[in-house]
């Protein structure tokens, strides 16, 4: 693991080169943060299969980011046959199941400092050539995640990215959070949104028990949510740019807000875009963390 810290909060980034084992297509290897640790009540961020010590790759935990090469309903963006791109990942192409594989995983720079990692490739498969920046960096109890993606190559880059933060529920289950007043939400039987605020009508259970519903959101606004959590006052995520669209979903150890952006870059074109995390302190009454408590994220 490489490791961002200051006095109150220590946050856990994969080493791209060299945890293969927690990686795959689905997830940027590189800035991909793994866990946020408070100095006082221990582990902050869960994952759908939280608290296992070895998730699969696909589910992952904490805070990764996704370059995708189809959408989310299957169409291929980037492939070309059967060689496909994973921006941040590497070449793609299929095992004996069809399943979708890193076939060449690009290369990382990685820079990093106490409060600030950055990574850094460039690669080229196919008829597409891109150059990504990740940075990572840890302002107080304040986390900031940019992008920088370059198209480097003579064709245009059309792809999908998106967030997939894993929020921390509450001890009951449950999990509370204020959104935009102009934000709707269908009826469906997994959440409840009221003039911003929005509650889950139940706990889930376990790994496979949940549910997933759009967000409607306002036109050309950048989107922010503060949710509860066990162990601090709360948690404000936001963009700093406004979402093609806002996937919500949780089962019974986690729940994520999911903004998405459509990318098409131009030959030389490049696009930068920002995520923040703000932890808020830690509740009162708040117990210590034990000696187990970064247990999850064990290197």
């Amino acid at each position: 693991m490489l490791t961002l810290a200051n006095a109150e909060l220590t946050v856990d980034l994969l080493d791209p080169a060299a945890e293969h084992a927690r990686l795959g297509p689905r997830f940027c290897w590189g800035g991909y943060i793994w866990q946020v640790h408070d100095s006082s009540v221990g582990t902050l961020l869960t994952g759908p299969e939280w608290p296992e010590v070895k998730p699969q790759p696909h589910n992952g935990q904490g805070l990764p980011e996704s370059f995708r090469h189809s959408t989310t309903t299957g169409q291929p963006l980037l492939w070309d046959g059967s060689i496909g791109l994973a921006p941040g990942a590497g070449a793609l192409g299929r095992d004996e199941q069809g399943a979708v594989i890193v076939t060449e995983p690009c290369v990382w720079q990685v820079e990093p400092e106490p409060t600030r990692t950055v990574f850094r490739t460039a690669q080229t498969v196919g008829r597409w050539s891109y150059a990504l920046e990740r940075s990572i960096e840890l302002r107080g109890r304040q986390l900031l995640s940019r992008s920088q993606l370059t198209n480097r190559g003579t064709a245009p880059l059309a792809l999908e990215w998106f967030a997939h933060p894993f929020f921390a529920l509450q001890s009951d289950g449950l999990l509370r959070a204020k959104l935009a007043p102009d934000v709707s939400l269908e009826d469906n039987p997994g959440y409840l949104l009221c003039d911003g605020a929005l509650t889950l009508h139940c706990a889930f259970v376990g790994v496979h028990d949940g549910h997933l519903v759009h967000l409607g959101l306002p036109a050309n606004q950048p989107f922010a949510v503060t949710l509860s959590h066990p162990k601090l006052t709360a948690v404000r995520f936001a963009t700093d740019f406004a979402p093609l669209k806002c996937v919500l979903w949780a089962n019974g150890n986690t729940l994520s807000f999911e903004p998405f952006l459509a990318l098409v870059l131009a030959p030389g074109e490049s696009r930068t875009w920002t995520l923040t995390y703000d932890f808020g302190p830690p509740s009162s009454g708040t117990a210590s963390p034990s000696t187990s408590s970064r247990t999850p994220s064990a290197r």
